[in-house]
């Protein structure tokens, strides 16, 4: 086996000459690496590998994960991923959660901390849902005074100004121990 290091993101090899191994994932066209380590290449097998050094920077299918709603888009939005099954990272690394059949309903907000499940990688995108009872928005603030708010079945109300609004909160919503989710 040849070796060489590699980052996050980083193409160490084409489709076409190997299949993924653990800690990569294929973008359609080339092999990537999903954690920061040393690329292995097993020539026999055909198969692009990476051993991890350190912690994950990128999450992988099935792990749970906690971050910061960072922008809304029609019927998805994006997360910006601060801890993978409970670990912190700085890798900055955003996914995507489709929000399907939530035209009229407000899942989440611009800044609410949530959690949610990887599901797949396709295309260089992390994709994501909050479809279980304990993903979903963990914390909130009023989006007319920014006050706290607390959980009304499922909607928030603000503790000052009284504002309802409905949200997909987690069976964890209001516990700040949220940063365990997954890593039991």
């Amino acid at each position: 086996m040849s070796q060489k290091q590699a980052l996050p993101g980083d193409k160490i090899a084409i489709i076409e000459e190997f299949e993924t191994g653990t800690n990569t994932f294929d973008d359609g066209q080339s092999i990537r690496s999903l954690v920061v380590g040393t690329a292995e290449f097993d020539k026999v097998n055909r198969i692009a590998k990476i051993t991890e050094m350190k912690k994950r920077a990128v999450a992988k299918v099935g792990d749970t994960i906690v971050g910061n709603v960072s922008a809304l888009m029609n019927n998805m939005f994006a997360i910006n991923m601060l801890y993978i099954n409970g670990n912190p990272t700085h890798a900055g690394v955003e996914c995507i959660c489709q929000a399907k059949g939530a035209k009229k309903r407000i899942l989440v907000r611009v800044g609410d901390i949530v959690a949610a499940k990887i599901i797949s990688h396709l295309n260089g995108v992390i994709h994501a849902v909050i479809n279980e009872p304990e993903l979903g928005v963990l914390f909130s603030q009023c989006v007319k005074c920014g006050s706290k708010v607390i959980a009304l079945g499922s909607n928030v109300k603000c503790v000052d100004c009284g504002y309802i609004e409905e949200r997909k909160l987690s069976t964890k919503f209001g516990n700040s121990d949220f940063i365990k989710i997954g890593s039991s």
